[in-house]
Parts: C-alpha cells; sequence; structure tokens
C-alpha cells in the first residue's frame, strides 16, 4: 500500500526560536498519528532545533534543497550528509521555484536526487506546469519532460524511495487551486510515466503528492480521488490550526 504523507515546506519563513514553536506546536496538536506520515521541511538554520523539538515524536524532517556534490567551494549550498546529520530522513528537490527563480533544470534535480539516494535521504522530486503552459495545452509535455529527465538512471529499488509531488505552479501562492478532478488527472498520467519507465507494480508503489494550496477546505476532496497519496503544503503548514486539520482529514480517510 502507498504511503500517505502531508509535508509542509516552510520555504523562507521562521527563526530558529519561531520554528521550534511551531513545530511542538505541530507535535501536540497532532498528537500520536503516524498515518498518515508528517513531514516538516524548515528553513536550513532551524532543522537541528526542529528535529530536537520532534525527537520524541513521529514526524520526521525534511531538507528544502541541497546539492549534489558531497563537500567544495559551492558558497551557500549544503549537502546530504549536512542534512542528514542535522536531522533530516527527506529533501524537497526540483521545487518550482527551484526550477523558476533558480533556473534548476530537470538535469539538476537528476544529479541532486541521485545524490540523496546514494546518502540515504528520501527525496520528494517535484513536477508541474506554468499557467502559460497549462493554457498553451502543453501540461503532459512539460509533465513528461521533468519526470523523465529528474529520475532518469534511476533503478526500480531507488524509485521506491522516491516521492514524487505535482504541483501547478499557476496554483502556488495564488489561491487557486485545480478541481481535485484536475489533479487526479496529472496524477493519473505521471503514475502512467512511472509505469512506461519502470513498471505497473513500481508505479502502484510510489507516493504522489498534490502541491497546490492545499486547504483544510479543498484537503478531503482531493485526498479522496485515488492517485492523491498526500499533499506538499506551503502557507497553511505555517499555523498548526491550519496543519493539523489538513493531516486528520488525511487520517480519518485512512480508517
Amino acid at each position: 500500500m502507498r504511503k500517505k504523507i502531508i509535508a509542509g515546506n516552510w520555504k523562507m519563513n521562521k527563526t530558529v526560536v519561531e520554528a521550534a514553536g511551531l513545530a511542538r506546536s505541530i507535535a501536540d496538536q497532532a498528537g500520536e498519528i503516524s498515518d498518515p506520515l508528517i513531514l516538516i521541511c524548515p528553513p536550513f538554520t532551524a532543522l537541528t532545533e526542529v528535529a530536537m523539538a520532534l525527537k520524541d515524536s513521529e514526524i520526521q524532517v525534511g531538507g528544502q534543497n541541497m546539492h549534489a556534490e558531497k563537500s567544495g567551494a559551492f558558497t551557500g549550498e549544503v549537502s546530504a550528509e549536512m542534512l542528514l546529520t542535522s536531522g533530516c530522513s527527506h529533501v524537497i528537490l526540483g521545487h518550482s521555484e527551484r526550477r523558476a527563480l533558480f533556473s534548476e533544470t530537470s538535469a539538476v534535480v537528476n544529479a541532486k536526487t541521485i545524490a540523496a539516494l546514494v546518502a540515504g535521504l528520501i527525496p520528494v522530486v517535484c513536477v508541474g506546469e506554468t499557467l502559460e503552459q497549462r493554457e498553451a495545452g502543453t501540461t503532459n509535455q512539460i509533465i513528461e519532460e521533468q519526470v523523465g529527465g529528474s529520475l532518469d538512471s534511476l533503478s526500480e529499488d531507488d524509485m521506491l524511495r522516491t516521492v514524487i509531488a505535482y504541483e501547478p505552479v499557476w496554483a502556488i501562492g495564488t489561491g487557486k487551486t485545480a478541481t481535485p478532478d484536475m489533479a487526479e488527472e496529472v496524477h493519473v498520467y505521471i503514475r502512467g510515466l512511472l509505469a512506461e519507465k519502470f513498471s505497473q507494480e513500481i508505479a502502484d508503489e510510489v507516493s504522489i503528492l498534490y502541491g497546490g494550496s492545499v486547504k483544510p477546505a479543498n484537503a478531503p476532496d482531493l485526498f479522496a480521488r485515488e492517485n492523491i497519496d498526500g499533499a506538499l503544503i506551503g502557507g497553511a503548514s505555517l499555523t498548526a490550526e491550519l496543519f493539523v486539520p489538513i493531516v486528520k482529514t488525511m487520517e480519518k480517510l485512512e480508517v
């Protein structure tokens, strides 16, 4: 059975003190929930403190990015080992903001994905189209390129340790949301690409998260779709009062 995951991407928000406090609030309000997996991805500066705040809970911690190299003259970057020793189990790679604002190509994302897997991190690989691409009718082509390029050279075992997040770029931070049917359609397409690239058995096991303005109000309809295995949440993950109800929505569906 595919793992259900609710991940919070805090982006460039929260000081160390604020992040640790929010992590504790989420843990307190979530209680003993272990299914779905709760994943919190704070800024690099807060990783260690957040991991310490969550050490007695089931909640896991992830990085928001990493470099493909193990070490070296890469000012401002962090390595997989740095994330691991800060308490991370996962790392977000290829987020739309990294692709758009920092010119990361699928080849760059692929190198990072391979490095994460080698180091023992679980990569959360993001794919998604812009509004212009959707309106031009090229969503499938964009998704195919990003999935194929970002997952190039991965083995079946690698893929079983990898999570995909579909994030329609036009629905991030805009208040717009793909309808559940629209989101499900792309998730089905991604699963089909995985079946072609690997096998149907592998495709059936990979968790595919939805990452486009998920809120407590729209979570039930999104999570009711067969191929949506959770969410990668931005703004709504910055308060326990919004994030935990989304987690509990998925938990209820699992009962």
